[in-house]
């Protein structure tokens, strides 16, 4: 939340920069650049209408939580992320099929020095963001990230426009910003495959899943593992475990090992939620099986 609130003051505060700027230096490329940066409050509007549903506390009818809410969240940021680079790409195409790039306004350095303040801005935007989503691993905040990022790509492509045009190349702004379109389209496929993934249940990476094998393997009255299934959750994740034990042990041993495995994978993984530890009796020596308990 702190992170979202940093975001809306700084683009409140650069759109109206650039659109000063693109006023006064006769910039069309920088005055649609301010818009964007304008659309960037929107979205990270989204992100914290997401977290805040997502970090509800479950209820009757979400016993699971709402989690995944975050991910609804990415999924439309996605979205706007793609609408915003098409409309890139689309304008920039115009340009050259139409054939009209000599008609446009040579714009005054004012718009090149907003450009390039707009870069150095929105990138450490996007990297601010960025560290920030990896470190509680949310894809809604990665996503407006992202925006951040198509920020700078779009100022990039305002200050070649700018260059261009003042140097009497006024097509290199919609060669570029066809470029950008790509860039921006790629980012926002990989924001909502990434949601989409938190959605279906996707499994852990097999490293995690074998780290979580060494620590139950490691709890002592564990004697093997029958079977270890994770899920996201949106940004929290969901152990199943069937361990072994000695089938003679009393049912409170055998409960207390289960609680043990527990708590451990819930101390070692901070995005585990809950583990489910279900007990399995080792075969005695005349093959017969013991009573199974669950946790």
């Amino acid at each position: 939340m702190k992170v979202s609130v940093n975001s809306i003051l700084v683009n409140l505060v650069l759109s109206a920069f650039k659109l000063f700027a693109g006023i006064a230096a006769r910039s069309g490329a920088m005055i649609s650049d301010a818009a964007h940066s304008a659309s960037d409050v929107f979205s990270t509007i989204i992100v914290m209408a997401g977290v805040v549903l997502a970090s509800r506390e479950a209820d009757e009818k979400h016993q699971y939580g709402h989690e995944r809410m975050e991910c609804v969240a990415a999924v439309l940021l996605g979205a706007v992320l793609c609408i915003t680079g098409l409309f890139i790409g689309a304008a920039g195409l115009q340009k050259i099929f139409a054939g009209d790039q000599g008609k446009l306004v040579i714009p005054g350095a004012l718009a090149m020095a907003a450009a390039l303040i707009s870069i150095a801005v929105k990138e450490g935007m996007y990297w601010y963001t960025r560290n920030a989503a990896r470190k509680i691993d949310s894809a809604a905040l990665m996503a407006d990230a992202w925006h951040h990022r198509s920020d700078a790509l779009s100022s990039v492509g305002s200050l070649i426009g700018v260059l261009g045009a003042r140097m009497g190349f006024p097509i290199l702004d919609p060669l570029a910003s066809v470029v950008i379109c790509i860039f921006i389209v790629k980012a926002s496929y990989d924001i909502f495959a990434d949601a989409v993934r938190k959605m279906i249940d996707e499994s852990c990476s097999r490293e995690t899943v074998e780290q979580m094998r060494s620590v139950i393997l490691d709890q002592p009255g564990v004697r093997g593992i029958d079977d270890i299934r994770t899920r996201k959750f949106g940004a929290r994740v969901y152990v199943d475990v069937e361990i072994c034990m000695d089938g003679n042990l009393p049912l409170r041993k055998a409960h207390d090992t289960a609680e043990k495995v527990h708590l451990k994978i819930e101390e070692k993984f901070a995005p585990v939620k809950h583990c489910m530890v279900h007990v399995n009796p080792v075969k005695n020596e005349d093959g017969g099986m013991n009573e199974e308990t669950t946790k």
